[in-house]
């Protein structure tokens, strides 16, 4: 089984409060993933990477992503021929963004209404830099998805970035810690959206995840 590349489709965009959680209620039963970070830890390149290169806006401006995007993408399996689909989210990132405090305010609202009347048939993906781990908002970020029971699995993006032994050993470091901060964490992965590293791991586990669930009531 592998994920259909190019094929998925942009569905919608929403910052409306009310309107999300119409969504949400319209579709209790969602199967799918959602992916949120650090703002600039690469997030939209990594879905590219993913799901097809034109899938996600790529911007070296923080804080782009300004709703919650909603995507279809296609799982195809040779063996038997079919094809399912499934629901992609591309939620906007937490962090340093220089935006309003309005805008703010607005996304973290999204967030809030998102985690609390999502599916648990939902696998968060929370993108991490590998360069800087542990970073405070990352913390944080942690401590507040623990409430709301949604299978997380942690990506550590940019690897490719770490050129010198030194940096290597510095993240190696910081491996035991890192294990003990996120024990609550289903899985952990090492990624390089520029280079390719780890994104087949990452997409057997999404589609590991989805294909699980889709036993019950997948999309809709």
């Amino acid at each position: 089984m592998k994920i259909q590349k190019g094929k998925t489709e942009f569905l919608m965009g929403i910052d409306n409060i009310e309107q999300l959680k119409q969504w949400l209620n319209e579709h209790p039963f969602a199967n799918g993933i959602a992916f949120i970070g650090r703002s600039n830890v690469g997030k939209s390149s990594l879905i590219n990477s993913l799901f097809g290169k034109t899938t996600a806006r790529v911007s070296k401006t923080p804080g782009r992503t300004r709703q919650v995007n909603i995507f279809d993408f296609i799982v195809e399996n040779k063996e038997t021929k079919s094809l399912e689909h499934f629901y992609l989210f591309d939620v906007p990132g937490y962090g340093h963004a220089e935006v309003s405090k309005e805008m703010a305010n607005n996304w973290q609202n999204l967030l809030d209404n998102f985690f609390q009347l999502c599916s648990e048939k939902i696998l968060l993906l929370n993108i991490q830099d590998a360069r800087h781990p542990l970073q405070e908002s990352d913390l944080i970020f942690h401590d507040y998805m623990k409430s709301f029971n949604l299978e997380t699995y942690l990506l550590f993006n940019k690897i490719d970035k770490l050129k010198t032994q030194s940096e290597r050993a510095k993240l190696k470091a910081h491996m035991p810690e890192i294990y003990n901060k996120f024990k609550w964490v289903k899985q952990i992965h090492f990624t390089s959206a520029e280079k390719g590293d780890g994104i087949q791991a990452v997409e057997t586990a999404i589609i590991h995840f989805v294909k699980r669930n889709s036993s019950m009531k997948g999309f809709n």
